[in-house]
């Protein structure tokens, strides 16, 4: 099917680029392409995927840092696939942009392929501990010791960073960034803290959670009543309550210890002792 998927996109985009410049325009709203493509009109999929290879390129070469060649490099066709793959996973009903959506996809399969490619040339197994090498000497385990945890870290930092990329899509519909989030944190622990609790008692509600998700709005009348703050303690911190509702709710473990976001547990148990 992948393999597929490149071949028709070639075919593709050979026959485009004989056209006019006009016709390279996408035609239709990426979430109106999604929606045909998904009623059956698969024939659609390949124009909608070739229209926007330019915007997968230029995902992909800021992902990487440098120039990704379509015809050369298979970033380019990891992150093709997952372009596809972002088309059958796309829920319009999420509150987010088919592009959005689709660039986390991209960039989840990037970190993917980047870690694998990094097992490949960097790992060391752990059979060298107790290994000869050739000419019968001992492998080095200081240096194969400081190579696993160069590795470690490298692997830590590419999930790190994939926290940072997936949380600021998420939080784009609601126009915070996540400099901002650094930024707004409340300098004086108290305040923080219970903005926290704030955040905690709104990611433990469902309801809340849904309202919030399908109109970017905090439920701030029924916030007041829970938490018996006023409403301008809610404004005034709408961004930090709601990043770190998202934060709570969304599985982000670097970023929960990042801002020091208690755990379920911890955090009930301080309710129940008050």
């Amino acid at each position: 099917m992948e393999r597929l998927l490149l071949i028709l996109f070639k075919r593709f985009t050979r026959k485009t680029a004989l056209a006019s410049s006009a016709t390279l325009q996408p035609k239709l709203e990426p979430e109106q392409y999604v929606l045909h493509i998904r009623q059956g009109d698969d024939k659609l999929r390949e124009q909608f995927i070739a229209e926007y290879s330019p915007y997968i390129a230029k995902v992909t070469s800021r992902f990487s840092k440098r120039y990704i060649n379509p015809e050369r490099d298979d970033e380019f066709s990891i992150a093709l696939l997952a372009f596809n793959e972002a088309i059958d996973g796309f829920d319009s009903e999420a509150g987010r942009s088919f592009l959005g959506f689709a660039k986390t996809v991209m960039q989840r399969r990037l970190i993917d392929y980047a870690r694998k490619e990094q097992r490949h040339l960097q790992s060391v197994p752990y059979s060298a501990f107790d290994s000869e090498g050739e000419d019968q000497s001992p492998y080095n385990v200081l240096e194969t010791k400081q190579a696993l945890e160069a590795h470690e870290t490298s692997r830590t930092d590419l999930e790190r960073r994939a926290e940072i990329l997936e949380l600021s899509s998420e939080l784009e519909p609601y126009g915070i960034t996540f400099m901002e989030l650094v930024d707004q944190s409340p300098k004086h622990s108290d305040s923080r803290a219970m903005l926290i609790d704030i955040a905690c008692l709104l990611a433990g509600n469902a309801d809340w959670m849904g309202m919030l998700k399908a109109t970017q709005r905090l439920p701030i009348k029924e916030l007041m009543e829970a938490c018996r703050v006023s409403r301008k303690t809610i404004e005034r911190n709408r961004k930090y309550i709601i990043a770190i509702a998202i934060i709570r709710s969304g599985g982000y473990p670097y970023m929960n210890d990042y801002m020091r976001i208690p755990s379920s547990n911890e955090w009930m148990s301080k309710e129940v002792s008050r």
